[in-house]
């Protein structure tokens, strides 16, 4: 039985349309204007600005670019804020929650209209995503955050009766739930080598398998430290998050890697999907450790996120774990088979916010917390605005003092297994609480 379940493939799905590939190498600049650690979404994005600025930028990533999160995530556009309104007001004051909450709306209509003028060929669809309630009580609380939401930032967003559930989702599950129409999704490998091939063509060096050891202060500027060399730079920007190494402690006692894993579905019948998905739209739910699931571009799978407790190796028990779960939400594929299963780092930090911050004269731009499909470019965007000194751009509203740091912890996650199973528990009470 556990057999017939394992995927077929460890290498994530994205990676078919959009393989993830070493650049040719390139010798050392002595020399830079910017110097960026990662060549994900945030750290091209912010040497796209910066190149077309006229300044000279190199990016050295420790992998091929992209191979990290930007390639292996699940392609929703949903720039989640983790905090509700109330815990962001309570923390940093309703002006301040308003700002971060609006800012929101901003990366996600910057995505799209840089996927539209940059041409960018990413099978980008604005959807919509129905989150799923897990119980009548938590329906009303969410469906009064729908309203909410409509009101302070104009979204299209309102609840859907666990009547009339069945127009948005093929299951019973969840007893109604709500809609918000500003996201979408798209092909995240896509998205990347796009970005790539903009960023190269706008003067950008990337550096791949190129890991960074050690940034130092160098007079006025940074003598920086590769397996390849030395170079000196006057600026440094980080944006390494859920792959951050020893090259910078500072940054990687502040955010904690961990595992999130998908798996997708070998190709399903059209009439299926129609009953399973039959809007296409992005799916969430209601659960500490509740799943993400989406079809596939071409409309022709499901793909099924959730978080990896794992620490090592690729064991097949997340995997059966997703799948389980694909099939306590969907009971007729059951039989269907599992195309790949992979999983990749997501960064989160103690105000799971993403931040752009200062420390020693290093810029950092960082902290996604699952959602850099939209906050990578954006938080990299303004960093670069933030390098140059633009009067055009304000100052985000993540830009403000560095993540707190975590006791006892230097970069080996080893408490997060406690972590989910104590999120598990309250997801079962939560499940147990709904039935009654």
């Amino acid at each position: 039985m556990h057999e017939r379940n394992i995927a077929e493939q460890s290498t994530p799905f994205w990676w078919e349309a959009a393989p993830v590939k070493p650049l040719p190498q390139q010798s050392l600049a002595k020399e830079l204007d910017v110097l960026i650690v990662g060549a994900g979404y945030a750290g091209l994005a912010a040497g796209l600005v910066l190149a077309r600025a006229g300044r000279s930028v190199a990016a050295f990533d420790a992998m091929s670019p992209g191979e990290g999160a930007s390639s292996r995530n699940g392609g929703i556009t949903s720039g989640s804020i983790r905090p509700d309104h109330a815990t962001l007001s309570r923390r940093f004051g309703e002006k301040k929650a308003l700002a971060i909450e609006a800012e929101g709306k901003l990366a996600r209509e910057f995505l799209y209209d840089f996927i539209e003028v940059e041409r960018l060929d990413c099978d980008f669809q604005l959807t919509g995503l129905f989150r799923g309630a897990i119980g009548h009580e938590q329906y009303e609380s969410m469906a009064r955050s729908a309203e909410a939401l409509a009101k302070r930032l104009g979204i299209e967003s309102y609840a859907v009766p666990h009547t009339e559930q069945r127009h948005y989702i093929g299951t019973d599950f969840y007893r109604g739930g709500t809609v918000r129409m500003d996201i979408g999704g798209l092909n995240p490998a896509k998205l990347h080598a796009e970005l790539l091939r903009v960023a190269l063509a706008a003067g950008v060096t990337v550096h791949s398998n190129t890991s960074v050891s050690s940034i130092a202060r160098d007079g006025s500027g940074f003598r920086v430290t590769t397996v390849a060399g030395t170079v000196q730079a006057r600026q440094v920007l980080v944006c390494t998050n859920g792959y951050t190494d020893g090259a910078t402690p500072y940054l990687r006692r502040r955010l904690v890697p961990v595992r999130s894993r998908i798996i997708a579905t070998e190709e399903l019948a059209p009439e299926m999907m129609a009953r399973l998905m039959p809007k296409r739209m992005m799916m969430g739910e209601g659960l500490q450790l509740g799943f993400y699931y989406r079809p596939s571009p071409d409309g022709r799978r499901i793909l099924l996120g959730g978080r990896d407790s794992s620490r090592v190796g690729d064991p097949a028990a997340p995997t059966l774990r997703l799948h389980k779960g694909l099939v306590t939400r969907f009971p007729e594929l059951e039989n269907v088979r599992l195309s790949h299963s992979w999983f990749g780092n997501v960064a989160m930090n103690r105000d799971m916010l993403p931040r752009i911050f200062e420390k020693d004269g290093v810029l950092y731009a960082t902290g996604f917390c699952g959602s850099g499909v939209v906050w990578a470019p954006w938080v990299g965007t303004r960093a670069a605005h933030k390098l140059l000194r633009s009067s055009e751009h304000p100052c985000s509203a993540f830009d403000f003092r560095p993540p707190a740091f975590i006791p006892l912890y230097r970069g080996n996650p080893w408490f997060m297994p406690a972590v989910i199973q104590g999120y598990g528990m309250q997801d079962r009470i939560a499940m147990w609480r709904a039935s009654r």
